[in-house]
C-alpha cells in the first residue's frame, strides 16, 4: 500500500525534530574551493556537474541528522544541461538512500499532456522525487496531472500562492470583484482541489496538495491559513531572505502542523565569511547551519 506523502513527512519531520527543508541552489563561483581547484568558472558542463554532484553529496551527509527534506533547484542543474540533469538525478538518490525526503522545486505547470509528461518526468519514475512545486495560474486543469500521479504514487506537490518576491505583489496582491486577492483567489483553489478526493488527504489530516507561501509575506499568512486548513505551507524565505520566526510562525495551525520551513544560503554557504574567503571545513559549517535551522523552528514550536 501506498503511504501519503504528508504522512511521510511527518514521520520523518518527527525523527528529526522539526519540519525544516534544506534548499540545495548550487552556484558554482560559491563552491568550495576544494571542490573546484579555485577556479570561479567551470571549464564545461561536465565539470560544474561533477563539482556539484560532489558537493551536494557531502552536504546531504552532513545535513541529514537534522533536516527530513531537501529541495534542490532545478535550474541550476538544468542550465548546465545533460551533465547537470544527470548530476540532480543522482543527487536524488543520494538523499533517498540517506533517508531523506527530495522535493523538486521545478515550478512546473501546463495543461493536458505536457503536464503528464513533466508529472511522469519528474515524479514518475522509480528514480522520481518525492515530491515538486507547480504552478497553478494555468488553472486546476493545469495540474490535475500531477495531483493523480502523486496520489498513485505517495508523491507531494506544493503550488505557488503567495511567492516571496517583491514583484509578486502586483499580481498576486492584485484585488478581484468579490474582494478577494488574486492569491486568496487562488488559495480557495488549491484548498477545494486538494480534498476534492478522499485519498488526496493523509491520515495525519494534510492534503498531498500543499501550498508555496512566502516567509517574507507574512502579513498575507495568517487569512491563508485560515482559507487552506489541509494544505502544509512551503515557506522559502526564511534567514537570508530576512523572514523571521515571527513571520514564519503565522504559516502553521495552532497545534504547530501545516508548515516546512525552508532555508538555503544560510545552510549551504554557511562556509562563506563575509569578506568572500571560505572556511577550511566547510562540511561542519553547513552541519551546524542546518542544526541552527532545526533549532530555530523548534523554539518557534516550543
Amino acid at each position: 500500500m501506498v503511504t501519503h506523502f504528508a504522512d511521510k513527512f511527518y514521520e520523518a519531520a518527527a525523527a528529526k525534530g522539526a519540519p525544516v527543508c534544506v534548499g540545495i541552489d548550487p552556484v558554482f563561483e560559491r563552491m568550495p574551493k576544494s571542490l573546484t581547484g579555485g577556479a570561479d568558472v567551470p571549464d564545461d558542463d561536465q565539470h560544474a556537474a561533477e563539482v556539484f554532484e560532489k558537493y551536494a553529496v557531502a552536504l546531504l551527509e552532513a545535513v541529514a541528522p537534522y533536516t527530513p527534506i531537501v529541495k534542490p533547484q532545478l535550474a541550476c542543474f538544468e542550465r548546465y544541461h545533460a551533465a547537470g540533469f544527470a548530476a540532480y538525478h543522482n543527487i536524488v538518490q543520494a538523499a533517498q538512500g540517506l533517508g531523506i525526503l527530495v522535493l523538486a522545486d521545478a515550478k512546473r505547470g501546463d495543461i493536458g499532456i505536457s503536464s503528464d509528461h513533466y508529472a511522469n518526468g519528474l515524479l514518475g519514475s522509480p528514480d522520481g522525487a518525492d515530491a515538486l512545486t507547480v504552478n497553478p495560474y494555468l488553472g486546476m486543469d493545469g495540474i490535475e496531472p500531477f495531483v493523480k500521479l502523486a496520489s498513485a504514487e505517495g508523491k507531494g506537490l506544493f503550488a505557488l500562492v503567495r511567492t516571496s518576491n517583491p514583484g509578486s505583489d502586483g499580481i498576486q496582491s492584485h484585488e478581484l470583484a468579490d474582494g478577494r486577492t488574486v492569491a486568496q483567489m487562488v488559495a480557495d483553489e488549491v484548498s477545494t482541489f486538494g480534498q476534492s478526493d478522499d485519498a488526496y488527504v493523509g491520515d495525519c489530516g494534510y492534503s498531498l496538495l500543499g501550498a508555496v507561501v512566502g516567509a517574507t509575506k507574512s502579513s498575507d499568512a495568517l487569512e491563508l491559513r485560515r482559507r487552506m486548513e489541509k494544505q502544509i505551507f512551503l515557506v522559502p524565505g526564511f534567514g537570508a531572505q530576512g523572514g523571521t520566526a515571527d513571520d514564519v510562525r503565522a504559516c502553521f495551525n495552532e497545534n504547530g502542523t501545516g508548515a516546512i520551513i525552508t532555508a538555503s544560503r544560510s545552510v549551504i554557504y554557511a562556509y562563506l565569511n563575509k569578506d568572500g574567503s571560505q572556511r577550511d571545513d566547510w562540511k561542519a559549517a553547513v552541519a551546524a547551519g542546518a542544526q541552527d535551522l532545526r533549532d530555530q523552528i523548534t523554539e518557534i514550536l516550543a
